[in-house]
């Protein structure tokens, strides 16, 4: 092995100075859209999910002749990116789709869950790079409120002290 692993293969965090590399690779498609109803967008945009996109975003533009329009940003994976592209055209009026496959750091992913008075909340844990997260999941949270006649926010108040109580039966 080199003096260095290298950057490009998935998985790979550092090299062996310690210096951070990307340790994932992903396409980002981008596509300029005019003439679309906020509806036909929001529509738009479950499709291109539904095909297998990881993330997809709209951004406000003035494009030619100062006319309002968006600009379509879509993450996807490379096993995915024609069924992505077929339907950002499918379901948008796009005429191109620009493509670049870029290098990004993602840290680790994992659930678990808690356990409330009023049911087991899943919790997203995610950390790498020196920092570590938990956040609980939204909609098991709004499931909750509605089934017990609470806020969202009294829910979230219950969810991180029984959080905090797990924490300190860990330690």
């Amino acid at each position: 092995m080199g003096s260095a692993a290298p950057w490009h293969k998935k998985g790979v965090q550092m090299n062996v100075n310690g210096e951070i590399r990307p340790n994932d690779e992903i396409i980002e498609l981008t596509a300029n859209i005019d003439d679309m109803t906020g509806e036909e967008l929001g529509l738009a945009l479950e499709e291109i999910l539904k095909a297998g996109a990881v993330d997809v975003y709209m951004l406000p533009a003035i494009m030619k002749k100062n006319r309002p329009g968006t600009i379509l940003n879509v993450l996807t994976r490379e096993d995915k990116r024609e069924a992505v592209i077929r339907a950002v055209f499918k379901n948008t009026n796009t005429i191109g789709v620009r493509e670049k496959l870029m290098q990004r750091y993602v840290l680790k992913r994992e659930m678990d869950h808690v356990e409330t008075p009023l049911g087991a909340v899943s919790l997203k844990r995610s950390e790498g790079y020196g920092v570590r997260r938990e956040k609980p999941e939204h909609d098991d949270m709004v499931k909750i409120a509605a089934e017990n006649d609470m806020t969202l926010m009294e829910v979230k108040d219950l969810v991180k002290s029984c959080m905090i109580k797990k924490a300190a039966g860990k330690t």
